[in-house]
């Protein structure tokens, strides 16, 4: 289902997190919850991956992680502030110790001047550590914008680990 290099980096992900005795938990939009799914396609997995939250909509993101309808309706989905608010709503809704958030645009349709296809933010919140976010702009296909957006979501959380 997912590439080898994704699972493979799902493992050192997940390894670390044993190490650490660090809980993980996902908040996904564009990805639809395929960061979770690349999680669980490992044995042993539940050792270490709380949950996935899979928040499409706006109205499942102010209703699931409680990022609030002010800032959705201010920023759009798409956007730092949302990805952030994303991540903590995850981090308090779960027993996981840290969470990663991603909204994005992964197309065909739904981009704009200011948020073209392909724009994704990704933030990961950590306990009692500032939430941090990058923006990316990856190309391709909407598979390849999501195995983009897969992948490095995985990279950001093992930098926050190390």
């Amino acid at each position: 289902m997912f590439s080898t290099e994704l699972v493979q980096t799902a493992e050192k992900l997940l390894e670390l997190c044993r190490n650490k005795s660090i809980m993980l938990a996902t908040a996904e939009s564009c990805t639809g919850g395929l960061i979770a799914g690349v999680l669980t396609e490992i044995a042993g997995s539940s050792a270490v991956v709380d949950r996935g939250f899979v928040t499409y909509s706006n109205e499942a993101k102010h209703e699931a992680l409680g990022v609030g309808t002010g800032l959705l309706d201010q920023y759009g989905a798409v956007s730092d502030v949302v990805a952030k608010a994303m991540a903590e709503g995850a981090l308090q809704r779960s027993r996981a110790a840290m969470t990663v958030a991603v909204t994005g645009i992964a197309g065909p349709g739904g981009g704009s001047n200011t948020k073209p296809v392909g724009l994704v933010y990704i933030a990961t919140a950590f306990k009692n550590q500032e939430t941090q976010c990058r923006k990316m702009l990856f190309e391709g296909d909407r598979s390849a914008i999501r195995s983009q957006t897969i992948a490095a979501a995985l990279d950001f959380m093992k930098d926050r680990i190390t």
